[in-house]
Order: structure tokens, then sequence, then C-alpha cells
């Protein structure tokens, strides 16, 4: 799952909405800092708020995504992705299309959801807006075994630039997925490979509700969908 996936059923608590991203947050910001639940799990129900949030957050973020990848769905998409993009990368056999297969079906899920709610992501970036950086950072770092100083920058980063409407856009998610190649230091996709986005997107879309079936995201877009059914 990604950042809007794992935030949507939060929104309304903007810390722990944060929080949920946290873990995914350091892959970019902080490479070397690690942190499991046994970290986490002494402090979901601190006196003070914001900790007791950032911690709950994380626990939700680790809960979501063994209940994600351990669906049939998300194997199957993963696997057709990854097929589909070595393929169109002439038989890559590096890594590269099997990040990209991952990668993606995370991606086409929260530009479904956003098409879907476009609300929804505005009051995420409410939310990144609202939050105090710092005290998320400090409240993180009394848990981590490694302390960081690079995640409060990389939470206003978020607010900043908000990548996550380009998930709707193929030129513009292009540019991100090459950025996130360029980290790792695989090659940049040919812009050929755009014309593969529309039936993944599909793909993905049309499964949804199964990817995130035991994950609270479910009944949020649940509940907005049949909130849009009665306004209509």
């Amino acid at each position: 799952m990604n950042y809007f996936a794992h935030a949507l059923p939060f929104l309304d608590r903007p810390y722990l909405a944060v929080a949920t991203g946290l873990p995914d947050m350091l892959v970019v910001a902080d490479r070397r800092v690690r942190v499991r639940s046994k970290h986490v799990l002494g402090f979901v129900d601190h006196a003070d708020s914001v900790q007791s949030a950032v911690a709950r957050g994380m626990i939700q973020h680790f809960r979501d995504d063994a209940a994600f990848h351990d669906t049939r769905t998300f194997a199957e998409l993963n696997l057709a992705t990854s097929a589909a993009m070595r393929d169109a990368l002439d038989g890559d056999s590096s890594m590269r299309p099997r990040l990209l297969g991952h990668l993606l079906v995370e991606v086409f899920l929260d530009a479904a959801l956003v098409e879907e709610r476009p609300d929804r992501l505005e009051a995420y970036y409410g939310a990144l807006a609202t939050v105090d950086a710092e005290r998320i950072q400090e409240a993180f770092n009394r848990m981590s075994p490694r302390a960081t100083f690079r995640l409060a920058e990389m939470i206003r980063r978020i607010e900043r630039e908000r990548f996550l409407w380009d998930y709707l856009d193929d030129e513009r998610l292009l540019v991100r997925l090459n950025q996130i190649l360029g980290r790792v230091g695989l090659e940049p996709l040919p812009a050929g490979v755009r014309g593969l986005f529309a039936v993944l997107r599909r793909q993905v879309a049309e499964r949804k509700g199964e990817l995130l079936v035991g994950i609270p995201v479910r009944a949020a877009w649940s509940a907005g969908m049949a909130r849009k059914r009665d306004v209509a």
C-alpha cells in the first residue's frame, strides 16, 4: 500500500494519518533507519497524544502492508504487472520489472482511490499542513533504535510537492517512477512504457475491493462511495 491508502481512514486525526506513511517516508529520507513493530508497540498508549498517534499510525502501516501483500489479488497483479513491464523492456532480467510490478500496483491503487475521492486527497494534504513535523520526528526518535533528522523535512516536502496527484497523469507518473529508479541505481524507463499504464490502471482499479480485504481503508472507501451514490 501507498501513502493515500494507508491514511484514508484516519484523515480526521491528522497526526495518526500522517504517521501511517512514516515507514515509507524513511525509505526515501533515511534508508539507514529501520523500525519494527516491537520498537513501537510500547508507545501506543503513551500519555502524550502525539507520541501515541505516531505509534498507532506506524503499527497500522505494518498491519495494512501485511494484509495487503498477503492477498491473492496482490500476488496476481504483481506478477502480471512485472511480466508486462519485462516484456515492454525487451526482456529486462534486472530487478527493475519486479520492483515496478510491486510499486505500480500500489501506485495505481492510490490513483483509483483518488479518482473516486479527490476531496480526500486534499484532506490528506490538509493533514500534512496541520501537523508539527518536528514533533512527529521527535516522537519517532523516542521509539527508533537509530535517530533520524531527515523525517521532518520529508513530511514538509510531501506536503509541498503534492506528488500524489501525479499518479493520475501518465507523463508525470513516468517522471516520478524514474526518480525512484534513479535512487536505487536502476536505469530509467523509456517514454514508450507509458502506453502500458492505461491497461495496468484499469486492471488494478477493477480489483481494488479485493486488494483491500481486511484493511480499514476498505470500510472508508465503501462509505465514501455510498455517500457519492446518495448525492447522485
